[in-house]
């Protein structure tokens, strides 16, 4: 790959974008501001702002979103007459979890193995840098043929929908002709992957209340409705037996055309205890891209430490509904409020609040830009092609831009693939990864200008 220009000029400049990612991991960008201070998230806005005005980027903003944080924009104008691309990326992370699981420190980039770990490493501060990265190259190597327009949101793991209701404010200020969406990933490292589908989210916070306040459990325990119980057996009506996710309306037996995801390949990328089983049924692509699926993402109860023996007055927990491609993310929402009031037991008191909602995504893989990333990755990658394949996570703004500018061609790559642990404790990027997927990017750029 070398013996390409564009490729030299990556190579030389990754000591600086690991420099550069150390820096922008170490902002504790978490955009819960009851858990982490505002200013940690406001500090990385200014570093990515202020990256961009130093390439140069004109109209460099920090947009004050609705959802209360800041997206950072700036536009590099390109030769008279040229096309339009948008670059995406977030700079917001998942909170680290459980920090005492991390090798390292979440928010000190750390090298070991030949991968650097780090909460956003790879989603999705690692595709700010490869952002950077494929402009350096192109400016050292006659210059940056289009005009390119850089949004990084402040809140897309919170999914605040704050990034999708300012675009629709400001329809002309993301028009693009493409967009290259930098966070998801490669199916597998080395394996240049487009993704052609995500799945929407719907996410709604479920409390049950059956009692004036809590109660003896030997007294009382027996007839008195506990409410905990009560949210128990709601949130169990949502699976099937075989684990398959049973929303009350929802369809759930579509199945994935493309790209197979091997069983014993998935239970190693998801590290699957020995003798567990995988829940669901179909293939292992039909449920992580084509069917919806739910999860009890978390429960307020009384901790096990500490606990009294009493009957619970009150319960809630978070629940996150996958919407697939083809199915309103709205409905399915309405959908699930209704199985949660429907299916709660005893007459229990139910409230569903829904707290964050965003569309499915399929993209036109046929399209010109396709083609140009298709040329691009060949040559970012030698001796292999291109593959499509789906994503079961969500990115709202992509149904959001594919609404507002129908005309434009949307391809999401990026460095999410499976051994990055994404979400996770040790989440981690591959530094070839960014490498080779800056130069395609930047090659990307130079063909869909010449086509």
């Amino acid at each position: 790959m070398s013996s390409n220009p564009v490729a030299a000029t990556v190579a030389s400049l990754m000591p600086r974008a690991k420099e550069e990612l150390a820096e922008l991991v170490a902002f504790k960008s978490v955009a819960d501001f009851e858990q982490f201070p505002r200013g940690e998230s406001e500090g990385a806005a200014n570093w990515v702002a202020d990256a961009l005005r130093a390439e140069g980027f004109q109209d460099v903003a920090l947009l004050d979103t609705p959802d209360g944080t800041q997206s950072v924009y700036g536009c590099l104008p390109g030769p008279e007459g040229s096309r339009t691309v948008l670059l995406y990326a977030h700079y917001d992370v998942q909170p680290p979890l459980d920090e005492a699981a991390w090798v390292t420190p979440p928010f000190e980039l750390t090298e070991r193995d030949g991968r650097w770990y780090g909460r956003g490493a790879a989603d999705c501060k690692g595709g700010v840098i490869m952002h950077l990265l494929a402009l350096r190259a192109l400016k050292a190597n006659g210059g940056v043929p289009v005009t390119v327009k850089v949004i990084a949101e402040g809140s897309e793991e919170q999914g605040t929908g704050g990034l999708e209701r300012y675009a629709e404010q400001h329809p002309e200020l993301l028009a693009a002709d493409a967009v290259v969406i930098g966070d998801s990933g490669n199916f597998r490292v080395g394996l240049p992957t487009v993704t052609t589908t995500l799945r929407g989210m719907t996410l709604v916070r479920v409390q049950v209340d059956t009692l004036e306040g809590n109660l003896h459990s030997g007294q009382f325990g027996g007839a008195a409705p506990d409410a905990l119980a009560a949210l128990v057996r709601v949130l169990d009506s949502l699976r099937a037996e075989d684990g398959s996710t049973t929303v009350d309306g929802l369809t759930g037996d579509a199945e994935w055309e493309g790209l197979q995801y091997d069983e014993e390949q998935f239970r190693a990328d998801a590290k699957v205890l020995d003798g567990v089983g995988l829940i669901g049924s179909g293939t292992v692509a039909d449920r992580i891209w084509a069917r919806p699926a739910v999860t009890v993402l978390g429960i307020d109860c009384p901790p096990v430490v500490g606990a009294t023996p009493s009957v619970q007055a009150s319960a809630r927990a978070l629940v996150s509904l996958r919407v697939p491609p083809g199915v309103d993310a709205a409905e399915a929402a309405k959908l699930l409020q209704a199985h949660l009031e429907s299916r709660t037991p005893w007459g229990a008191r139910v409230a569903v609040e829904r707290i964050g909602q965003g569309q499915p995504f399929r993209a036109d893989a046929g399209s010109p830009a396709y083609t140009a990333m298709a040329r691009a990755m060949a040559v970012a990658y030698p001796g292999q092609e291109m593959q499509f394949a789906g994503q079961g996570g969500s990115i709202p703004l992509c149904n959001t831009l594919g609404t507002l500018y129908p005309e434009a061609e949307i391809l999401l790559i990026g460095l999410s693939e499976p051994e990055a642990q994404i979400h996770a404790p040790n989440e981690s990027v591959s530094p070839e990864e960014l490498e080779r997927l800056s130069v395609a990017e930047a090659l990307f750029l130079r063909e869909y200008a010449a086509g």
